[in-house]
């Protein structure tokens, strides 16, 4: 044992909690989502002894043990977590979020008393911001990190033995939730499929594409409701094949989706954010209703509307009063911006940077987009620029000092609705870049609690009529 290590648990003070199997788990938790550094100031403060970077990294690694905790350590870590929900004691329904980012989809859900028993997302880093913003208890909750693990388990290669392996692994649930990535579909002759004798036409033309392990979920759990979001061009993607693909495989598994049929109408599936956040972020979302539920009739999101709130917040009004000086764009990069749009402008491809002016109560940014953390181009906040003045002289002392800025993380987070105006409640235990990526990644989360809100009726009225 390292010297500081038995200095310090040698005499516990009497506020001391024994280093049992819950207060060593408690550390461990949250070492696993906050970096060491991160963690340092907050135990040294809670328990009036010297923690270090390395001491915790050795206890992480498993290379020391973790010493005794006092009430106050455990305190403190216990508040870098989120709190069990009080809904979560008699929840209206169950549900999985899968492909889950950081949890945006699952936040709405969770709005409307919807309990989360099971969650599958890949990115580690995500899954530190996930967590720590999520309750996820192990004793009613299970973490999934790759969902080809469940959907395509190594040794298993009957339908019917995979089925009954997702069943086993995954609880049951009233809604499913799944932002899937949009990938390329390859579809297998139609003869291959007859000779296979496959029990699923997906099983042949879904093959290779994360919306197979959706498919295949689907098929085994068969849950009454599903939510599926994904990029507006996911409709137009290979001229149209993915989503018609899509479509006819929720069909042929017995699902009603929401507003199938648009009859030349504008697409109700496509919402744009802008209704809720002054951002323009359009989505296409997928409401499933299990056919045999006879629940689907007369469900459209055309009644989204209704939800919309009566004032949309201002720009201003999600940023930060004082934003860190290391946000605002380097002479250099603000350059390239500048003379890369002039000479595009030129040109007549209309491609420049986003300046936006928070003074303007009806200003809508752009798409933040996953890139955001490479040059916050697409949403840069106007800081007195005069592009007049940058015309005639771009480096004029006065103009540069001048230079517009990039969101900061925290006004991500307000952006795509993860917190409101002024809140500074929602965790971010990750590096800038990390978070510009997943808030680029994530959903409005507004948007989903108002879909959540609109489907509420039908789970509340299928638990009716299965008791």
């Amino acid at each position: 044992m390292h010297a500081e290590e038995t200095a310090a648990t040698a005499s516990p003070s009497p506020l001391t909690v024994s280093a049992t199997d819950d207060a060593t788990t408690l550390l461990l938790q949250v070492l696993a989502i906050y970096a060491a550094r991160d963690l340092v100031s907050t135990l040294s403060d809670a328990g009036g002894r010297d923690w270090s970077v390395p001491r915790l990294n050795r206890i992480r690694q498993g290379k020391s043990a973790a010493p005794a905790l006092s009430s106050a350590e455990v305190a403190s870590l216990q508040a870098l977590l989120p709190a069990r929900p009080a809904h979560y004691d008699a929840p209206r329904f169950q549900f999985v979020d899968l492909f889950a980012g950081i949890g945006g989809i699952r936040r709405g859900f969770e709005q409307i008393g919807g309990q989360c028993v099971f969650t599958s997302e890949w990115n580690k880093e995500a899954v530190r911001t996930y967590k720590a913003n999520h309750y996820c208890d192990p004793q009613q909750h299970r973490f999934n990190s790759d969902i080809r693990q469940v959907t395509q388990p190594a040794g298993l290669s009957d339908e019917q033995a995979i089925y009954q392996h997702i069943d086993r692994t995954i609880p049951d649930h009233q809604v499913l939730l799944a932002g899937f990535p949009c990938q390329p579909f390859s579809l297998a002759g139609v003869s291959k499929k007859n000779a296979l004798g496959r029990a699923h036409g997906f099983e042949c033309e879904a093959q290779g594409t994360l919306f197979f392990d959706v498919a295949r979920i689907l098929a085994a759990k068969k849950p009454p409701f599903f939510v599926l979001e994904n990029v507006k061009n996911l409709k137009s993607h290979d001229k149209g094949r993915t989503f018609a693909i899509i479509m006819a495989t929720l069909d042929e598994l017995g699902y009603d989706v929401a507003d199938a049929d648009n009859a030349g109408l504008a697409d109700a599936k496509i919402i744009d954010a802008r209704h809720f956040l002054p951002q323009h972020r359009e989505r296409i979302v997928l409401v499933g209703i299990r056919r045999d539920t006879h629940l689907s009739e007369g469900f459209s999101l055309r009644a989204l509307p209704a939800l919309y709130p009566k004032k949309v917040p201002t720009l201003s009004s999600l940023l930060e009063p004082q934003p860190d000086a290391k946000y605002t764009l380097s002479p250099v990069l603000w350059n390239y911006l500048y003379q890369y749009a002039k000479k595009h402008k030129a040109k007549g491809n209309g491609f420049g940077f986003g300046l936006n002016d928070a003074r303007n109560p009806s200003v809508c940014v752009r798409t933040l987009s996953a890139r955001y953390y490479k040059d916050g181009s697409e949403i840069l906040i106007d800081r007195g620029w005069d592009r007049e003045l940058g015309e005639q002289d771009f480096h004029q002392p006065d103009n540069m000092s001048r230079r517009p800025r990039r969101l900061t993380p925290r006004e991500c987070a307000r952006l795509m609705g993860f917190e409101a105006p002024g809140e500074t409640r929602f965790r971010i235990p990750v590096s800038d870049t990390q978070a510009y990526k997943q808030f680029g990644n994530s959903v409005v989360v507004p948007v989903f609690a108002a879909v959540a809100q609109l489907l509420l009726p039908l789970i509340e009225q299928y638990t009716r009529n299965m008791k």
